[in-house]
């Protein structure tokens, strides 16, 4: 569905995306992630079409974008973070006016804007005009923009950006909707999101591709920190317990309360591992504390590994590209900010797709 190989962006100097090859299979949601000035926005532009590229080869639904750019944005829906809409149209007439820029067959245009307004929840407000609607609405707006040519792919930037979390789940709900007649790749720095939606995470800053596989997959790139168990009970006896398995190095009272039904101490106790433990022992070590506690006797409330969740993989993975920008970075964020420009009023005037 999507091919990219050594892609390459210059702005002036500084390089925004460098030498960066992924693919995006047929049916696949994938989220791409990164910190701010990453790259990602210029390379979902150049997939999209919006912006060309320094060097590299890029093909969508087996076309290529330079040369037959034409084809390939017929096969893309794309909206950008900040969506370039007409405040003073309402609802229907703008998704007519885009369905008729983008070629959609005139005997077929009502039918597929109204379904572009149904799978984006905004038929309620199809004779609203647009600057009236809330922040929420015109995100919708702009999901149903991308959807109403039906391309089979849709390239989403930061589609739940400056939502409520109200807002925010019902557009995670339409995308995973989605999903089923289409492949979304999905830009956004909600991680939880990619958790819950994504079958597939790539992961660049600094404009290097620095990490990509299964969601579950790039999650075990970075191994269980430490160890938080909640026991009730003996406290004491469970801290001997823990102090006695192998591999374990340290284990101290997080937090301690009185259960107030059986009156018994609740505690907290967090574990931490011997340096020389091979990450691979470290599920094992979990299993063996789990298993000491129980033999003891002591009850067990909750084992949670501590920096496993994809949040973690992302700080550690991304660590070094944090920090302030150097003077070619901000060069970048001027020259975006011209493309977002320029973007915009493209939008109007143009149907890239």
């Amino acid at each position: 569905m999507i091919s990219v190989s050594h892609l390459v962006k210059h702005y002036g100097s500084h390089v925004a995306v460098d030498d960066v090859s992924f693919r995006v299979e047929k049916g696949q949601i994938v989220g791409f992630l990164g910190p701010n000035g990453a790259g990602k926005s210029t390379t979902l532009r150049i997939l999209s079409g919006f912006l060309g590229m320094t060097s590299g080869k890029v093909e969508i639904c087996g076309h290529d974008i330079e040369n037959a750019s034409l084809e390939a944005r017929r096969s893309v829906g794309y909206m950008p973070e900040a969506v370039p809409l007409y405040p003073e149209m309402r609802v229907l007439e703008y998704l007519a006016f885009r369905a008729e820029l983008k070629g959609v067959p005139r005997a077929r245009r009502r039918a597929q804007v109204d379904d572009a307004m149904e799978k984006a929840n905004v038929l309620e407000v199809a004779t609203t005009l647009i600057g009236k609607l809330s922040k929420g609405y015109r995100q919708r707006v702009g999901m149903a923009d991308a959807l109403v040519a039906n391309p089979p792919l849709l390239i989403l930037d930061e589609p739940t950006a400056g939502l409520d979390p109200n807002q925010i789940r019902q557009v995670r709900e339409l995308i995973a909707g989605l999903s089923k007649e289409h492949t979304v790749l999905l830009s956004t720095h909600i991680l939880s999101e990619v958790e819950q939606s994504c079958d597939r995470v790539i992961v660049i800053a600094k404009g290097k591709l620095l990490a990509e596989g299964k969601t579950l997959d790039i999650r075990k790139m970075r191994r269980a920190a430490a160890l938080d168990i909640t026991v009730r009970g003996d406290v004491q006896a469970a801290l001997r317990v823990l102090r006695g398995v192998p591999g374990v190095a340290n284990v101290n009272e997080a937090s301690k309360v009185k259960d107030a039904s059986s009156k018994d101490e609740v505690a907290t106790l967090h574990c931490t591992w011997t340096k020389k433990l091979p990450d691979t022992d470290i599920q094992g070590t979990i299993e063996a504390a789990v298993a000491a506690l129980v033999g003891a006797g002591i009850r067990i409330r909750e084992v949670k590994a501590v920096g496993s969740a994809l949040e973690d993989v992302f700080a550690e993975l991304t660590r070094d590209a944090a920090g302030t920008r150097d003077a070619a970075g901000t060069r970048d964020a001027a020259n975006t900010r011209d493309e977002n420009t320029r973007d915009a009023a493209n939008a109007r005037d143009t149907a890239p797709s």
